[in-house]
């Protein structure tokens, strides 16, 4: 598809949907910022066409965002709107500096808890707030009187505006429900019907009201009479708050689509540079905003283009049809921002956080934000945040079984440091004397004061009798430790490294493997078996065939960081894949072939060869005898090696040729001109634990992860 038509098919409907979701909650955010209505509509233009130019991440939308409502609107009350307007410009230099010093993960760090919980302590601030506007009255200063005043506003009298504002609360509701067009968003729907029915029955409520000459009321920035230090703190807030919510945003845009990642730190330069044009344009702050981004990406959009577009289409649409515009009731913004400041509270996250133990983390930042005010909030959530994983760090897990009469099984999983050491030895003193005790550790961490209760209670408890067995599994902390090494660097865990590594020689020569199945069922069967349920009930659903060598030392799953249900494998001497037709009496790989393309539908074919590769020795050297099992299985390859003297170049000339044996295949060629399959070669060098892609061209290699820098 060529660009223009992509502009035209995808991009230009993308924006419009865009542009009629940004109008109305431009306008609203405003409201409830206690700002001009026109500097919410100068910001969307600003963030899409700014930020949407620079930006890191193509497929987001910025403009003006409710998590920043609650923070302007207390710059506006201290500052003035003029004040704000320079504030928010300094901002966006404070977040191109973020950017330039390749801050932008940083910002990341902070724990989603406390991001989400600020999220929602904003939301129900502005729902409280926007309740007594929909309801006919005035916002109070603050969440706790709105929520004090609530029921004596409930109580009065209320006029067609509170009814005009609950309509729109249904239609935002069922519209979603009930109607499933993308191109008619609920915010849209619910706006300009409930703005048609106002105007056709003449209700006489507030509107919306901007300048006559928009252009000649733009605010010109004054910067802030006020103390430094309170000046500084609103900058910083406005920088830091509108860039967390701008990388979360991409971070969350990124896991929707399949185009290129994000660069965070370039969408940080960006969004700093819609700041300040904004804040000097006379605009609300801009961010990137997680409804309007999604919007875009569901309603088919490609590139940069549609957020850029949106933009274009809100500044047409402000100066040559703001008569429309003022049509719209204030109440029907209100309801807007009621549903949008509730939808922040999220049941989902709640349950996450619930799961994860993180719940009071969010709890106490969304409780912070709404009784005292945002940079309390985020504070109490940051303490809470690191309260709790002193105390995980500080913790274990301590299990006691019975398992047969004069038999016991003590399992401690976590990190044990000394200060665990008190509950160990009363655990320990609880078992009865002169049994078997096997003891079992699942350790992330082991310290020397643990490590001594450990020790002391072994030797006490086998001078009275008993017998006591230590195993360590995924690591050897109690083992370097007895041996003084206990600060030297991780071996390999066990279930990562080969029977050598963790079992004794002896135990090797009698039986290895049955040691490991032993090792396996005790260890990581209870972990896996949920999965490999699910898995036997509802049948295999691989990604991908991975086709590799039989060589010992390639393990697919452990190099691909993959697991059960994930890959499609077929093994053999050399990742040979014969060409269609040429199987010499073996068609297992073209039956493999076929049942993953037209059975499976896998969607990847890859191909794997190796370093140090016995079987392209073979083939260089022409070791393999012909008439033998092995030269006649090696004769398929067709390999032509263009520099035999270089074993690695070979390695990667025996993927491509693979590749093009693939494609002789017919479900393999009709699947690929189809847009169904992709193939891929990959190269795994063993000394160096890496896996490079086989470059389909020039037969080099890169690596197929290049770490950050």
């Amino acid at each position: 598809m060529s660009d223009l038509t992509q502009l035209l098919r995808r991009d230009l409907p993308a924006s419009i949907v865009v542009f009629l979701i940004a109008i109305p909650l431009s306008l609203g955010i405003a409201a409830a910022s206690g700002a001009p209505l026109f500097a919410g509509l100068v910001a969307a233009v600003v963030g899409g066409v700014v930020a949407g130019a620079l930006g890191g991440a193509p497929l987001q939308v910025s403009g003006p965002a409710a998590g920043l409502t609650v923070i302007v609107a207390g710059a506006v009350a201290d500052f003035g709107f003029a004040g704000t307007a320079a504030i928010v410009a300094v901002a966006g230099l404070v977040q191109i500096l973020l950017g330039a010093s390749r801050l932008g993960r940083a910002a990341l760090a902070l724990s989603p808890a406390v991001v989400h919980g600020m999220l929602a302590g904003i939301g129900l601030v502005i729902a409280l707030s926007q309740v007594h506007v929909l309801l006919g009255g005035a916002p109070q200063s603050s969440a706790w009187h709105n929520l004090r005043d609530l029921p004596a506003q409930i109580a009065t009298h209320h006029g067609l505006s509170a009814g005009l504002g609950l309509l729109t609360i249904a239609i935002l509701i069922l519209w979603p429900r009930l109607v499933r067009i993308s191109l008619l968003p609920a915010a849209l729907v619910a706006v300009v019907s409930v703005t048609v029915l106002a105007h056709v029955t003449g209700a006489d409520v507030a509107r919306v009201r901007l300048p006559d000459e928009p252009l000649a009321e733009l605010v010109t920035p004054v910067w802030p009479d006020a103390p430094l230090r309170q000046i500084t703190v609103a900058v910083l807030t406005i920088a830091l708050v509108a860039s967390v919510e701008s990388l979360l945003s991409a971070v969350a845009v990124d896991r929707m689509h399949d185009g290129p990642r994000a660069n965070l730190n370039r969408e940080l330069v960006a969004q700093g540079t819609a700041n300040t044009v904004s804040g000097l344009l006379g605009g609300l702050p801009v961010t990137g905003v997680i409804v309007r981004s999604s919007t875009n990406v569901a309603a088919g959009a490609r590139t940069r283009a549609s957020a850029i577009m949106h933009g274009v289409w809100v500044a047409g649409f402000v100066l040559l049809c703001a008569g429309l515009l003022e049509r719209i009731p204030m109440a029907v913004l209100a309801a807007v921002l009621i549903v949008v400041g509730l939808r922040l509270v999220s049941l989902a996250q709640i349950r996450t956080y619930a799961r994860h133990r993180e719940l009071p983390t969010y709890l106490v930042t969304a409780l912070g934000v709404v009784a005292v005010d945002l940079l309390t909030g985020v504070a109490l959530g940051m303490v809470t945040a690191a309260v709790l994983i002193l105390w995980r760090l500080t913790r274990c897990e301590i299990r006691t079984v019975q398992r047969a009469p004069g038999q016991w099984l003590v399992t401690i999983s976590g990190t044990l440091a000394f200060i665990e050491s008190a509950r160990l030895a009363r655990e320990f003193a609880a078992l009865p004397e002169g049994e078997e005790v096997d003891v079992e550790l699942h350790l992330d961490y082991l310290d020397h004061g643990a490590f001594e209760t450990i020790r002391d209670w072994r030797e006490a408890y086998q001078k009275a009798g008993g017998q006591v067995r230590i195993r360590e599994v995924h690591d050897s902390w109690f083992s370097r430790a007895t041996s003084g090494r206990l600060g030297e660097a991780k071996s390999t865990p066990r279930l990562l490294g080969s029977w050598s590594r963790w079992q004794s020689l002896d135990l090797q020569r009698r039986d290895a493997m049955a040691a490991g199945i032993a090792e396996f069922e005790r260890t990581v069967a209870p972990l896996v078996r949920p999965h490999l349920a699910t898995l036997a009930r509802d049948g295999q659903r691989p990604e991908q065939l991975f086709i590799t060598c039989a060589d010992s030392r390639v393990v697919p799953n452990l190099i691909t960081g993959s697991g059960p249900g994930d890959l499609f494998c077929v093994r053999n001497v050399g990742n040979l894949v014969p060409a269609h037709g040429r199987s010499s009496g073996d068609a297992s790989v073209g039956a493999a072939i076929e049942y993953a393309v037209d059975v499976l539908g896998v969607t990847t074919i890859t191909v794997c060869g190796h370093s140090g590769c016995g079987a392209v020795r073979a083939l260089i050297s022409g070791a393999a005898a012909p008439g033998s099992s092995l030269g006649d299985w090696l004769a398929l390859a067709g390999t032509e090696f263009t520099d035999p003297a270089d074993e690695e170049r070979c390695c990667t000339d025996n993927v491509l040729q693979q590749l093009a044996n693939l494609r002789t295949h017919p479900v393999v060629r009709a699947a690929e001109a189809a847009g169904r399959l992709r193939l891929t070669g990959m190269y795994f060098d063993l000394a160096e634990a890496r896996m490079y892609e086989v470059d389909p061209l020039l037969g080099a290699h890169r690596p197929v992860h290049t770490p950050a820098a």
